[in-house]
């Protein structure tokens, strides 16, 4: 516990006295709590003994403190709350903004390799874990443990005979709570939020995939692996929930069941001598808190579960979020030209058992439009993703007019490198803010001219509010190949020295891939290019074809010299000619 509290502690900044406080005042309420009913309890023996005189009683004196403490308690345990509240705030807000900085400095290959169903899991409702734990659990405990120990104390100090007879049943339930609070039952909490992850990655999966799944006129049942992961988490919840039946029935039976034991006990006194008045006042007593034990007694043992999940949240957090940032130089270099050298690279990707790619030399002259061409999963999109430093080479380096890249500042990198992959992606907000993210200084005029190269001007004009027209709201959406061009604009407007083109055109249809075509010519114009293509008509007029097989570079040079030797590029591009004649 100690340990979970200080990894929590360490997300609650400048409000980590907080906790202490609430705790502390939680305490306090505990043992409070009792005064109301030790003065009901006076209240009542003065109402049996005084034999219809009440005048010279105290009673009314009874009746008021109990209320005033009554009204102090609640005062105190809205401090509780509050204090304790924001502890649980600034923990669960700092979670998720260090998880947010974290995975800003996350090596660009990070995300390629997450699904994001199972980052917004952990990073949304796991951190949320902590705040039930921290805003009422751990406050709550202090309370409960305080609280039972001043009523066993109470019980034994106003007639032990009584209190010996309150505690037999409290004494099973203890051991039936320690039993169903063995460390070995976090296996399933553990098994129990991994279910939920991959409840939440799969319906996120199956969301995007809904489209299709309409298409095809198919139901839940035809995405497997989501509806897999639902009869998973019910079989889980259902087999525990089975599991701790009997044990759970067994507690409430053994935590409620003291009045069986009180009232033969109070009958026995009575008829042992005891005065009949004061017992009964005893019993109304014991009655009235007894019940307090079991009360705190299941908050006590909910501490268990919610610690474990408390510190499971913050475990899956810390390990989403422990992947390192790639090393940046302490003196970081600026290339003065724009070549692009790959010098003997070798890279594996985490877990993989060979390398992606292996011994690749490559030279992109600055200007210079070079493709890249190849069978999937050749290692086309890794040797482009390792120019702008996605991740670090295994072997080699790449080189950015002659500066290592691993040398060069990230911003300076990203500055000097614009992307275009095919999967397209756009905000959720105006077109103009989406044009300028990455040129936030860019003026209307410069935005304007951005969009004209692109041959995206008939796209605004149709817009019912042009450039800020909000993308996704009220029905505004936008095709593959119109959002290729409004990507492209946004390219254009950013004007790096450097453009990466993966498969930019390969949603788009006919119309549009002759606009997108344009606006490529305009983007490329005087820039150093690395473009991807499986459409080999696209690759024709580089200055240089670079055919990837296996991870290898397996021959490189113009396209009639490639179609003269008559080798993997020649049969490439006659079967990508069949396949482009080919009709129904």
């Amino acid at each position: 516990m100690i340990k979970t509290l200080k990894r929590l502690g360490a997300y609650m900044g400048g409000r980590s006295l907080l906790l202490p406080c609430s705790i502390g005042l939680s305490a306090l309420h505990g043992l409070l709590s009792l005064v109301p009913f030790i003065f009901l309890w006076l209240v009542v023996r003065t109402l049996l003994t005084s034999e219809g005189n009440l005048s010279d009683t105290p009673l009314w004196d009874y009746a008021l403190a109990a209320l005033a403490i009554s009204i102090v308690n609640v005062l105190l345990y809205f401090a509780v709350l509050m204090l304790s509240h924001l502890a649980a705030f600034r923990v669960e807000t700092n979670m998720r903004r260090r998880a947010m900085e974290r995975l800003m400095r996350a090596p660009l290959g990070f995300f390629d390799t997450q699904n994001t169903g199972r980052m917004r899991k952990i990073i949304d409702e796991d951190s949320a874990q902590t705040h039930t734990f921290v805003a009422h659990i751990l406050p709550d405990v202090a309370g409960s443990i305080v609280a039972p120990l001043g009523v066993i104390l109470l019980l034994f100090v106003v007639d032990w005979q009584l209190g010996l007879a309150a505690m037999m049943p409290m004494v099973c339930a203890f051991g039936i709570m320690g039993y169903m609070m063995n460390p070995n039952n976090n296996d399933f909490q553990r098994m129990y939020l991994d279910a939920q992850e991959k409840m939440s990655a799969e319906a996120v999966e199956y969301v995007r995939g809904i489209p299709v799944v309409k298409v095809f006129q198919q139901t839940v049942f035809s995405f497997k692996r989501f509806y897999d992961s639902i009869i998973n988490y019910r079989d889980l919840v259902i087999k525990y929930t089975l599991l701790w039946r009997t044990p759970m029935s067994a507690y409430l039976v053994a935590v409620n069941a003291f009045a069986f034991f009180l009232v033969p006990t109070g009958i026995l006194l009575m008829g042992h001598g005891s005065q009949p008045t004061l017992v009964i006042a005893d019993l109304f007593l014991y009655v009235v808190i007894a019940p307090m034990i079991s009360g705190n007694i299941m908050k006590v043992m909910h501490l268990s579960q919610n610690l474990f999940m408390a510190n499971e949240a913050v475990e899956r957090l810390e390990t989403l979020t422990s992947t390192l940032p790639l090393p940046e130089s302490a003196s970081p270099a600026t290339p003065k030209t724009f070549d692009i050298r790959l010098r003997d690279v070798s890279f594996r990707y985490e877990g993989a058992e060979k390398d992606a790619v292996s011994h690749i030399d490559l030279v992109i002259p600055e200007g210079k439009t070079v493709a890249l061409v190849g069978a999937s999963g050749s290692g086309k999109t890794t040797i482009a993703r390792l120019i702008p430093r996605f991740w670090d080479v295994r072997k080699g380096s790449v080189s950015i007019g002659g500066t290592d890249v691993r040398q060069m500042d990230k911003g300076e990198l990203m500055r000097n490198v614009s992307f275009v992959f095919q999967n397209t992606h756009l905000f959720k907000t105006t077109l103009l803010e989406n044009l300028r993210y990455g040129h936030p200084e860019a003026t209307i005029e410069e935005v304007n001219r951005a969009i004209d190269l692109s041959q995206s001007r008939e796209i605004i004009d149709r817009l019912p509010e042009g450039l800020n027209t909000v993308i996704g709201a009220e029905g505004t959406y936008l095709s593959g190949g119109e959002q290729q061009r409004i990507v492209l604009a946004r390219a254009i407007l950013k004007d790096a020295p450097i453009v990466v083109l993966d498969e930019a055109t390969a949603f788009a249809d006919p119309e549009n891939e002759h606009l997108i075509r344009q606006a490529l010519s305009h983007l490329t114009r005087g820039k150093t290019v690395l473009m991807i293509a499986h459409r080999l008509t696209t690759v024709r007029d580089a200055d240089n074809i670079v055919v990837v097989d296996g991870g290898r570079i397996a021959e490189q040079g113009t396209h009639d010299q490639l179609m003269a030797k008559e080798a993997l590029y020649y049969h490439m591009w006659n079967e990508y000619r069949k396949a482009v004649a080919w009709k129904l």
